[in-house]
């Protein structure tokens, strides 16, 4: 769910040296200093910095990011994105579009899975979606979940971000059954740590070498959207009682998901933010805020229930999170908008920045915009129909007729207020 060029430069490298993939590291969960900003960059892409390794993940993070604040990506932008497809459905991290895919072409489940995800969230093109989908299940593992790669160890942010895709599509998930029984929320179950335990609730990456599970906070924030069957733009859950952990071997995904929204609640009691994990091998240092994850955590308590557990974090996001989100560029800044939807905090008075303004400003000009930013459990474009002419569906033609309708005092007063969760 966070920046992932350091993960997918490991996976990237680990396929094209034959070597099997680390199993026991998550992607890194911040947005760490970007390589030198390419001189080449192609038309329509957002961000300056060089894609190789996160070119399709920022391009389709500041996507959902924009829809859920009714801003129209350009068409030139949504091409590019779509150009990056291969004919098989899948996505690689980036590819030079002059070359065709070939078996040499490595394909990522992470950039097709949020791809797809943004396609249906833009309601554009919706026929690739589709394909990126189909692709998705074609590569699923005996385990019920998916690797980083194709034939790569199942981890929980794969699986998670697939599960929201093909949500997003309309595909049945707890009847994608494996010829072992295995369901891809089985897959995700599998990597909870029971409660009772040390970490009891939290989820794995992966299991360690032993089969031990270790917890991650990446991986809990993404497994708690996966086994509610959410995309990454989800907004806010009707609340619930306090999210509390249940034991037991025998629990439901939507159970197994409230015992993740409860260690995160749990650990953001303690500090309002989480930390970086430290990496392999690396010497011990002082622990560093991890915005990126914050912001994750922040968006899985309230999809499941619990904005007002996350309170205290968007408050220190808006505090501390907007410098981060400059310098990370387009995913950084889409994780903060992201972030303050889910909890109804105002994106474009957000510490003081205007997030969406910012994040524009990264790409191509937007087909259209429409003010006030919407709240987080009101009226969203319509992803019913498809519509593959880069303009707005006729549901966003109705919500920008019916603001223009109120008058300008309307829409200055609503631009002033401060959404609360």
């Amino acid at each position: 769910m966070t920046v992932r060029r350091s993960a997918a430069a490991l996976a990237t490298t680990a396929v094209l040296l034959g070597v099997a993939a680390p199993v026991a590291v998550a992607p890194v969960a911040v947005a760490a200093p970007s390589p030198s900003p390419s001189a080449d960059l192609p038309a329509g892409l957002y961000g300056t910095t060089d894609p190789t390794y996160d070119g399709v993940w920022r391009q389709s993070l500041a996507f959902l990011a924009q829809k859920i604040e009714y801003v129209t990506p350009s068409t030139q932008s949504v091409d590019w994105l779509v150009g990056q497809q291969c004919d098989s459905g899948a996505f690689t991290s980036y590819r030079d579009t002059s070359k065709p895919c070939d078996a040499s072409t490595v394909m990522d489940t992470n950039a097709t899975a949020i791809a797809v995800q943004a396609l249906v969230e833009i309601n554009q093109r919706r026929e690739d979606a589709n394909n990126g989908a189909d692709w998705l299940k074609s590569v699923q593992n005996e385990d019920g979940g998916w690797g980083y790669n194709p034939g790569s160890p199942s981890d929980a942010n794969s699986t998670s971000i697939v599960i929201g895709a093909l949500a997003r599509t309309g595909v049945p998930v707890n009847e994608l059954t494996t010829k072992n029984g295995s369901t891809p929320y089985t897959a995700l179950q599998s990597l909870a740590i029971a409660c009772g335990e040390k970490d009891g609730g939290a989820f794995a990456y992966q299991p360690g070498k032993k089969g031990e599970l270790t917890a991650n906070m990446d991986a809990t924030a993404a497994s708690v959207l996966g086994l509610m069957g959410k995309g990454i733009a989800s907004g806010t859950s009707n609340a619930v009682k306090d999210p509390s952990c249940t034991k037991g071997d025998d629990l439901s995904p939507e159970q197994s998901a409230q015992n993740g929204a409860s260690f995160l609640a749990d650990t953001l009691k303690k500090q309002p933010y989480l930390e970086q994990a430290p990496m392999p091998g690396a010497e011990e240092s002082k622990p560093q805020p991890d915005y990126g994850n914050t912001s994750d955590a922040v968006v899985a308590l309230a999809a499941s229930g619990h904005a007002d557990k996350a309170k205290a974090s968007v408050a220190w996001l808006q505090k501390n999170g907007t410098g981060w989100a400059k310098q990370g560029g387009p995913a950084a800044t889409a994780q903060l908008i992201l972030a303050a939807h889910a909890t109804g905090a105002d994106a474009r008075s957000f510490g003081g920045v205007d997030l969406v303004k910012q994040l524009n400003s990264m790409g191509p000009s937007p087909a259209a915009t429409a003010l006030p930013s919407p709240t987080p459990t009101g009226p969203q474009p319509s992803s019913g129909t498809d519509s593959d002419d880069g303009g707005l569906s006729l549901g966003w033609l109705i919500g920008i007729g019916l603001l223009a309708g109120t008058g300008i005092g309307f829409l200055l007063s609503m631009r002033g207020k401060k959404k609360q969760p």
